[in-house]
């Protein structure tokens, strides 16, 4: 299969493990390789199974509504779309909130952007530092991660702002309130030398493929008064962290809460539990700029649609919010225990059911995408999957993000995997 692969999809087009995985079927926090091993599922398909594989409930929403239409299209009324898009606004904290469904995360951030550009008749856009929002040309021209941007050409202007990471930088050793100070200086600075009609600062309230970095709370609020006085919009991204991940928050955002709601936020991955769902929630008079026609084939599909909702039915009866807050925390708390005393190990950090690992050479602060391999190899021997990132053009975060329906006992029993897993990667550096 490997080699089926290799002949026919792109050569950039990444896997893990030396010897790559064909995964079958799932259940629960669980799933199966092609030959029958059974793992647990520490990284949900990069944070995209949000409640558990096989959910009976969002499972039977699909077979339900491809049996009576599987697409339709936008150009027709769809009561799924309507009532989700009701239920979503609603949840946004946004007022007037309109939302628009896009098939995945990078599309629903190329809308926003295209949504900003054109009411601030600007191509001017601050992005965070080591940040990631997309594949496409628009988000790739946004992307602050060298690993994952593959050029420097792009349609828009980018201005890279500091604070998206909070332990490296020119201002880490600062304390949190003298750190949101020099970044909001350097912010302030930096809009007294630009154009004066930027169109909108577009920031993860925790950095994804950029290594589960953030910032203290509160720095997006105060980054808010700054961007309010000039008319700058506020995108909040959230493919990887709404809907409760977090724990403390349904939306990453509410940690910055002073400021109030974004004008805009994104969101994808986890609301459809593997179905292709993503989208932007913005004021009316935002998502209504736009003076042309369009429409969506496949986003808000009734099919994808009906599994949205049954999602976010469970997410919320079932408080995996708190789950997470809860679950998380221990998690959090065991692998700090495993990491104490580590060389290879340089921080734990996360919240909620996000957590990453960063290693590197032991003894120094160099970053050691080797030591990730080696881990995310010997967690696979043990029966975890788990996933990786970072900044600096290297992989050496370890990212952990289980379905939010993770029990104590398989918080346990994944804690003790990748605590013998981080040994062996400490013995061999």
């Amino acid at each position: 299969m490997h080699a089926r692969h290799r002949a026919v999809l792109p050569g950039w087009l990444a896997l893990y493990y030396d010897e790559p995985l064909e995964l079958t079927h799932g259940e629960g926090r669980h799933v199966w390789d092609a030959r029958g091993r059974r793992y647990l599922d520490f990284f949900g398909g990069i944070l995209t199974t949000m409640t558990a594989h096989a959910l009976p409930e969002v499972t039977k929403a699909v077979a339900e509504q491809a049996g009576r239409v599987l697409h339709t299209s936008t150009l027709y009324l769809n009561r799924p779309m309507v009532e989700l898009a009701e239920r979503i606004a609603a949840l946004s904290g946004i007022p007037d909130a309109r939302v628009f469904f896009t098939t995945s995360g990078t599309e629903a951030n190329d809308a926003a952007l295209l949504l900003a550009t054109t009411y601030r008749r600007s191509n001017q856009v601050l992005a965070m530092r080591n940040s990631y929002h997309g594949r496409s040309f628009s988000t790739v021209g946004i992307t602050g991660n060298r690993t994952w941007s593959p050029t420097s050409l792009s349609p828009l202007q980018t201005l890279y702002v500091h604070g998206g990471v909070r332990t490296r930088g020119p201002f880490a050793h600062l304390d949190d309130d003298a750190f949101i100070r020099a970044c909001v200086a350097d912010l302030a600075d930096m809009l007294g030398q630009a154009r004066p009609e930027v169109a909108a600062l577009i920031a993860e309230p925790v950095q994804g493929v950029g290594g589960f970095t953030s910032p203290p709370d509160g720095l997006y609020a105060a980054f808010r008064e700054v961007l309010r006085q000039h008319g700058i919009l506020w995108i909040s991204d959230e493919v990887q962290t709404g809907w409760g991940r977090t724990g403390d928050h349904f939306w990453g955002w509410q940690a910055h809460g002073a400021a109030g709601p974004p004008d805009m936020l994104t969101f994808a991955k986890g609301i459809g539990n593997g179905m292709s769902v993503g989208g932007v929630v913005a004021r009316a008079e935002i998502m209504n700029c736009l003076d042309a026609n369009s429409i969506s084939t496949f986003g808000g599909s009734p099919v994808t649609m009906a599994a949205a909702n049954a999602n976010l039915n469970h997410v919320l009866e079932h408080d995996l919010q708190g789950n997470a807050r809860r679950v998380g925390g221990l998690l959090l708390e065991r692998l700090r225990a495993a990491c104490a005393g580590l060389g290879v190990v340089r921080e734990v950090r996360g919240r909620g059911l996000m957590a990453g690992i960063e290693l590197v050479v032991p003894g120094t602060e160099e970053p050691s995408p080797e030591a990730a391999s080696i881990v995310l190899e010997a967690a696979r021997e043990g029966g975890v999957l788990i996933g990786k990132g970072g900044g600096h053009a290297t992989s050496s975060v370890l990212r952990i993000a289980p379905p939010l329906t993770l029990t104590v006992a398989e918080a346990e029993e994944g804690a003790a995997v990748l605590e013998s897993a981080l040994r062996a990667a400490d013995s061999a550096m």
